[in-house]
């Protein structure tokens, strides 16, 4: 006669399981934690007695973004204010008590800004053409005036590694120029300083982390959910290079942040003439005036014609 005991074998099974389980996601934790501490630390991003203003879309990057710094605030070597903000763009069925509740039960300050950019990007995009543009110009211009009536001396936006990539082949591919968002910034008008604390993490990480601590995702049913968009495109094709070949996305970041100007061509950023690098080369603000002014050409109206 066979003694056998399904249950007693099944759990030694589960709890290998769980085991490994547990081992991968501290694995994971540890690895965004060490990479977002790296990334604060090589752009000097924060500093003593900085206000940081971690924006809120209620997807999954912003909300580990905040997760990572609220962790890193309690052992960082210097001290530092977190604040969360959510932009209320109005959009249709937006579930609007989840961020708070979520917010609360951390203890965090949190500010919801209510402004209805959803019906002005309806208005003014065609139908069929991509929003993106307009509704993060209007975004952009809410936020940084927010920050700067809060005192606050960064802001904190969760674009990751892959985001960084995405930009530099969307700006090669449609705009002709070699860039990228860079993991530190200041802002043309010089009222403030944009971060991205992300900046080292793999888009891929940051998917498991957020099941892992179970955020409570809200989806963007306005640029999100659009169809056929250029980024779209590219981010299939990083995804597509990953896949059949490691470590290619690995290489190609580790290019943007090792750069040599007298290898590239733009006379403006090299003086190949007396072979040394350009000073005084033209800041953003020129290029922000020239593109408002195309902007408005367009038929675009400006933040303060719109009262926002």
């Amino acid at each position: 006669m066979t003694d056998s005991n399904p249950v007693a074998t099944a759990e030694p099974v589960a709890s290998e399981v769980d085991r490994k389980r547990k081992l991968e996601n501290d694995k994971l934790q540890k690895r965004l934690r060490r990479e977002v501490g790296q990334a604060i630390a090589d752009f000097s991003m924060i500093e003593a007695g900085d206000k940081v203003m971690c924006c809120l879309s209620g997807g999954k990057d912003s909300y580990a973004m905040l997760d990572i710094l609220l962790s890193l605030q309690k052992s960082a070597p210097v001290a530092f204010e977190l604040i969360a903000v959510n932009l209320d763009q109005k959009q249709p069925g937006f579930p609007e008590e989840v961020l708070p509740a979520y917010l609360a039960g951390l203890g965090v300050e949190y500010h919801i800004i209510e402004k209805d950019t959803y019906s002005i990007v309806k208005e003014k995009i065609p139908e069929g053409k991509t929003t993106c543009g307009l509704c993060s110009r209007l975004r952009r211009g809410i936020l940084y005036n927010f920050a700067e009536q809060h005192g606050v001396t960064k802001i904190a936006l969760g674009h990751h590694r892959d985001d960084l990539l995405e930009t530099l082949f969307l700006n090669m591919f449609h705009g002709g120029k070699l860039k990228t968002m860079p993991p530190k910034l200041h802002s043309d008008d010089g009222r403030n300083v944009v971060i991205r604390p992300l900046a080292y993490c793999r888009e891929k990480d940051l998917v498991r982390y957020a099941a892992l601590r179970e955020f409570p995702i809200i989806p963007c049913n306005l640029c999100g959910s659009q169809e056929n968009l250029q980024r779209q495109v590219v981010k299939d094709m990083l995804q597509g290079w990953d896949r059949q070949h490691p470590g290619r996305l690995e290489a190609m970041f580790r290019a943007i942040c090792n750069v040599e100007p007298s290898h590239l061509a733009d006379p403006k950023l090299f003086d190949f003439s007396n072979n040394q690098l350009q000073t005084g080369r033209p800041t953003g603000t020129a290029r922000h005036a020239d593109y408002a002014k195309s902007s408005e050409e367009a038929g675009y109206q400006r933040l303060d014609v719109l009262n926002l």
